[in-house]
This record gives structure tokens, C-alpha cells and sequence, in this order.
């Protein structure tokens, strides 16, 4: 399931993290990853003890904590502190799935449920950058506004395209949802929206209330703690 999630960021936010991105020392992305990862991966990132890196990822969760729509999307337990990007000069990274379980910076180890990319500016500020992700639909070419961002799959194939002119900005991170499933997560999100819509139409009350009772009876079945 892929879901944009709009204006995670604000204009003001957005513009503050660009100033200090811009001035911020950049190492190889290859050092996060393993063999397989660095043939194919071709960009810069913040060093993760990078004091910068904590600070604007933990303004990302912030963020994140007050985005009901991200918060259905992922229906998250655990959150891998935020990284950020560079593409630049024909950077890449190439088809990959994104490894199964990943090291949290207290030991703490989280499965890799959901992917989201929060893309940190504008697409007329570069060219190329494409996420690419597959699935069984197809191929699914993300370009998104700054401040905004994409979730889907981590088990997801999907590549970011050569980078031909300016610079491609991004955080990114990985969810342990409370519901491991896909398909699941991609029903209870359903049934949630519909639920809000109801409310916002001002359905009838008992009506609404049986769709929650099914919704939470649901996520009680589903859900790993």
C-alpha cells in the first residue's frame, strides 16, 4: 500500500531544514549499508552520529506524531530515527529491498514493515530523482512536493534515479507497524477512512459505531506489541 501524506512539513519547517542541510558536512551513503547495498548506492547522508542528524530527526517525529493520516497509514511501534539524503552529480540508488531487521541506536532491534521517504524539497530544484517502486500493479514513479512524503512496503523492490542537475533532498526511515501484515494494514486503513468520512457526512451514529467497534476488533485481532 502506498500513501502521499502531505505537508508532514510546513513551508517555515521546510525552509529551516534546507538552510542547515545546505551547510552541513555530507559523508558516502555506502557506509550504512552492506556489500550487496554498495554496488548499486550512490549518494551522500549525514554521518549517524551526526549531532545534526538527531536534531532534525527527532523535529521529524515531532512532525510525524501530529499527522493522524501518517498515524493510519503505518499504524506504528516503532520508528528507526530519521536519516537524510543527498543526490547530486548523477547520484543513484538502484533496485534494493530494504534489509528485514534493522539496529536501533539504544540496541533495541525493529522490523522493517513500512518504508517513508519525507522529501525536503521542491522537484523543480533538480532533475531525475525518481523513486521508483514496485509492486504487483506495476512501477510507481514518486516525485512529491517539499514537506511531504510517501510510505509504503519495505518489502517493496524500488530504486531513486539519477540525480542530472541540482540536488535531491530527503529524510528517510523505516516503521515496525503494529500490524505486520500489508494487506491488513491496507484494510484497517480502508475501513478508517471510510469511518471519517461517515463522520464528516454526519451518518448515523449507531452505524458509525459498529464500523469502529469492527475497525478496533479488528486491529485487537492483528496487532503485535
Amino acid at each position: 500500500m502506498l500513501v502521499h501524506i502531505p505537508q508532514i512539513l510546513d513551508a517555515q519547517e521546510v525552509a529551516e531544514f534546507r538552510r542547515r542541510l545546505d551547510a552541513a558536512d555530507w559523508t558516502d551513503g555506502r557506509e550504512t549499508v552492506g556489500p550487496q547495498g554498495a554496488q548499486v548506492k550512490r549518494n551522500e547522508q549525514l554521518p549517524d552520529a551526526s549531532p545534526l542528524k538527531a536534531e532534525l530527526g527527532a523535529a521529524v517525529l515531532a512532525a510525524l506524531d501530529r499527522s493522524p493520516l501518517f498515524f493510519a497509514a503505518a499504524l506504528p511501534l516503532k520508528i528507526l530515527p530519521p536519516r537524510f539524503n543527498r543526490y547530486a552529480g548523477g547520484g543513484h540508488y538502484g533496485f534494493h529491498v530494504d534489509g528485514a531487521v534493522m539496529r536501533m541506536g539504544d540496541g533495541r532491534q525493529l522490523r522493517s514493515d513500512v518504508s517513508c521517504t519525507l522529501f525536503l524539497n521542491d522537484p523543480d530544484d533538480y532533475e531525475g530523482g525518481e523513486l521508483i517502486i514496485s509492486d504487483t500493479y506495476g512501477e510507481h514513479e514518486v516525485t512529491l512536493p517539499a514537506g511531504d512524503a510517501i510510505v509504503y512496503p519495505s518489502s517493496s523492490l524500488h530504486q531513486v534515479r539519477p540525480v542530472t542537475r541540482g540536488a535531491r533532498l530527503a529524510s528517510f526511515f523505516w516503521i515496525q507497524s503494529l500490524v505486520r501484515d500489508d494487506g491488513q494494514r491496507r484494510m484497517l486503513f480502508e475501513l478508517d477512512a471510510t469511518i471519517q468520512r461517515l463522520k464528516a457526512g454526519g451518518a448515523d451514529e449507531e452505524s458509525v459505531l459498529q464500523l469502529t467497534g469492527m475497525y478496533h476488533n479488528l486491529l485487537r485481532g492483528w496487532a503485535e506489541t
